[in-house]
């Protein structure tokens, strides 16, 4: 299944006077940016208001093109989807219990060994506060006979050969800011006496630890598209623009949905419906995070350059031909430093173009 879709083109940017990004901009070279320049108004200040959308509005749309896709173009009764605890699959719930009745919106949490107990608890607070039907599935013993934390683990001892229980672990990235423009992976661990290490990876250690660890995002998965078989519903997926751009999913994990209702929104974006849709404020003020591994850990911290605000100006600035200056000015970095997060943005979108790619065929059908 495919995981591309399509974005409508925005109406006329009042602030630069140009549509936004479309699949061409998406693939466009450095080139072809720099010479996008020129199309923006230089009396114009840039700024975070960029951001700004109209809530009200915005969720109306949404949830009109969710009712038109999911029961008339998929003729599916309802929607599933994980619900995490974080503010994107809470706007995308709330979105689709507008647009549907909170009914129609089954909600599964899945929490495994390494959860955080706050995203259980928080997923549950939006299930009640929406009044959504859910389950609780634990993957873990899904996962512990599939072998994932045991491969993940004999990958890890490779460097570490005394890693073990009681040990924790994750995978952090090297800021673009603090290199060439291009973003390096670690591993960090964390001894049961509270030692800590850091140790870069050779690639086969890196690719063997995140493919044992890309099995919780498909369990996830697996687990969403019982339930919609069962109840015949579509499954929500829930990333932000950020992520969809920078194919910051797992291919047949949390990147395969039938819908993807907020895929056109910068993060930022998301944040201003959580606060329009009511969405619990103790879920809007906990930091974006992966809770995939065993250390805490942040979103920006396992794949992105900075905190999503300053990476949501860099990519909209990116998009719609601002001058790195510009970007800097409004971000809070140097124009050296806004050029250096463009480089990884596009060689994150080259490095993971096939995750939204369908599969190839030997002749057209």
């Amino acid at each position: 299944m495919s995981d591309v879709q399509e974005h409508d083109p925005e109406k006329w940017n009042p602030v630069f006077g140009e549509r936004s990004c479309s699949k061409k901009n998406l693939e466009r070279d450095d080139d072809s940016k720099k010479s996008h320049h020129a199309l923006v108004r230089p009396h114009v200040a840039f700024s975070a208001d960029a951001l700004r959308i109209d809530a009200a509005a915005t969720a109306d749309r949404i949830a009109t093109a969710i009712r038109e896709q999911v029961p008339r173009r998929l003729r599916k009764r309802g929607v599933v989807l994980g619900l995490s605890g974080g503010v994107d699959s809470s706007v995308t719930a709330a979105l689709c219990a507008q647009a549907l009745g909170p009914e129609k919106v089954f909600a599964v949490l899945m929490p495994e060994k390494d959860s955080d107990p706050e995203s259980l608890r928080l997923g549950r607070l939006m299930v009640e506060a929406l009044g959504l039907p859910s389950v609780i599935e634990d993957i873990e013993p899904i996962l512990t006979a599939a072998g994932c934390y045991q491969r993940r683990d004999a990958f890890i001892r490779q460097l570490v050969p005394a890693f073990g229980p009681g040990w924790g672990c994750k995978v952090a990235i090297i800021s673009a800011l603090a290199g060439d423009g291009y973003s390096l992976t670690q591993l960090v661990v964390l001894s049961p006496d509270g030692a800590q290490q850091k140790l870069r990876m050779p690639l086969e250690v890196y690719l063997g630890i995140v493919a044992a660890t890309n099995m919780k995002q498909r369990t996830r998965k697996q687990i969403e598209y019982y339930h919609a078989d069962r109840l015949n519903y579509a499954v929500a997926g829930t990333p932000n623009r950020l992520e969809y751009d920078q194919g910051f999913f797992v291919k047949n994990g949390d990147g395969a949905a039938d819908v993807k209702p907020i895929a056109h929104l910068y993060k930022t974006q998301v944040y201003q419906l959580a606060e329009y849709l009511g969405v619990p404020e103790e879920i809007r003020r906990r930091p974006p995070t992966t809770d995939t591994w065993s250390l805490a850990q942040t979103q920006d911290e396992f794949y992105f350059s900075l905190p999503y605000e300053r990476m949501d100006l860099c990519l909209y600035g990116l998009e719609h031909g601002v001058p790195a200056a510009a970007v800097g000015r409004a971000a809070g970095l140097t124009e050296d430093q806004v050029e250096r997060v463009w480089r990884d943005i596009a060689a994150k979108r080259k490095a993971t173009r096939y995750l939204h790619e369908p599969p190839l065929l030997v002749e057209a059908l």
